[in-house]
């Protein structure tokens, strides 16, 4: 049972190296490609798309890990650039996860395209998980995209064969090297690194290519967020990455999501100078719409105050002043509740404070 064919977007940058991103081409939001079991679901389309994009020259390729419905280890990926999976009797096997047991007997790299050589892949990626195991691609992440309980161990074992049998042929062993995010979008980082691959951080790739840091330089405030923040933030996601460049300009970042939870608020707020949400958690459509625009994490009061004191303290650092008073500031963030009245405490003590501490000349 295969899924229906279906067209993927890629993007070609300025330097004429391309992007494809896993969620586009094999998306867990494509209803089509989900209708399919997931033992049968592949990564075939990854390949097509990389071989259609080595005819028209592109040599560089950027690969976006994560939000797909597979769990094949990336075999669909290297079937479409001409590897083979064979059985016992050498007939041709689908690179499928229900295949790739005991039933794959030998790996055909021959016909592997011979461009791959002359091509830099870039794997962007925040998951640093093994291929197999406990900690592995289909224990970890294969429930979200299917994978019932019954079936971890199963696809779990079948991953590792094929790892068993495609590691010698390819004359490569990455399947549980620490750090090495084979694990990541369901194996497709195994695949990767099975081309000769090197990671990096998706967002530190983004961010190289929309020169946050030129756009930093005369930035007073930086706004970033995603779907939902909590600790997982901290660890390498895009809004963590863009706060960090915001911090190295001296400019401060303000988190603004989609949720936020509360237990991580005090993690969070170590690097972000406002942590905000339109909701707690789960709430009704009524409710979403009636209470839009009230933020609800933490103190309102106090995380908007934050981010003004903070983004007067950039303003004014970038004009050669110090605000040094920390403490008062933080003490007067806590006394008032309305950004409004805040800002009027704020703003009588302003012209005092900056001439007070004015760098003497």
């Amino acid at each position: 049972m295969c899924a229906a064919r279906r067209d993927a977007a890629t993007g070609l940058l300025a330097d004429g190296s391309a992007m494809i991103e896993t969620a586009e081409v094999v998306g867990i939001t494509d209803p089509d490609g989900t209708a399919v079991p997931v033992t049968e679901r592949s990564t075939l389309g990854m390949g097509e798309a990389i071989r259609a994009l080595l005819d028209s020259g592109v040599r560089k390729f950027f690969v976006a890990l994560g939000g797909n419905s597979t769990n094949d280890g990336g075999a669909g990926l290297l079937v479409g650039l001409g590897l083979k999976l064979l059985d016992a009797a050498d007939r041709e096997l689908e690179p499928v996860p229900l295949a790739l047991a005991k039933v794959v007997v030998r790996i055909d790299v021959s016909g592997l395209d011979a461009r791959v050589k002359e091509v830099e892949f870039v794997g962007m990626s925040d998951i640093y998980n093994p291929l197999t195991g406990d900690h592995g691609a289909t224990a970890v992440f294969g429930p979200q995209k299917g994978v019932t309980p019954d079936q971890v161990a199963t696809i779990d074992a079948a991953l590792a064969h094929f790892a068993d049998v495609l590691e010698p042929a390819m004359g490569i062993a990455k399947r549980n090297e620490p750090g090495a995010g084979a694990g990541a979008a369901g194996g497709l980082g195994f695949a990767l690194h099975m081309l000769g691959a090197h990671f990096e951080t998706g967002a530190e790739v983004v961010a190289r290519e929309i020169a946050l840091d030129d756009a930093l330089k005369d930035a007073n405030g930086l706004i970033t967020g995603e779907g939902r923040s909590d600790v997982q933030t901290l660890h390498g996601k895009a809004p963590f990455i863009a706060c960090k460049h915001a911090r190295d300009a001296g400019v401060p970042a303000t988190l603004l999501s989609g949720g936020v939870d509360g237990a991580a608020l005090p993690r969070l707020s170590e690097y972000f100078s406002g942590c905000f949400s339109p909701a707690p958690g789960p709430i009704t459509l009524d409710t979403a719409i009636r209470d839009g625009t009230v933020v609800r994490v933490g103190d309102v009061g106090e995380q908007r105050a934050a981010v003004l004191i903070d983004v007067q303290r950039a303003f004014i650092a970038r004009i050669g002043r110090k605000v040094r008073d920390r403490v008062y500031a933080r003490r007067l963030v806590r006394q008032s509740d309305s950004v409004v009245i805040l800002h009027a405490e704020l703003r009588g003590k302003r012209d005092h404070r900056i001439d007070r501490y004015a760098p003497r000349r």
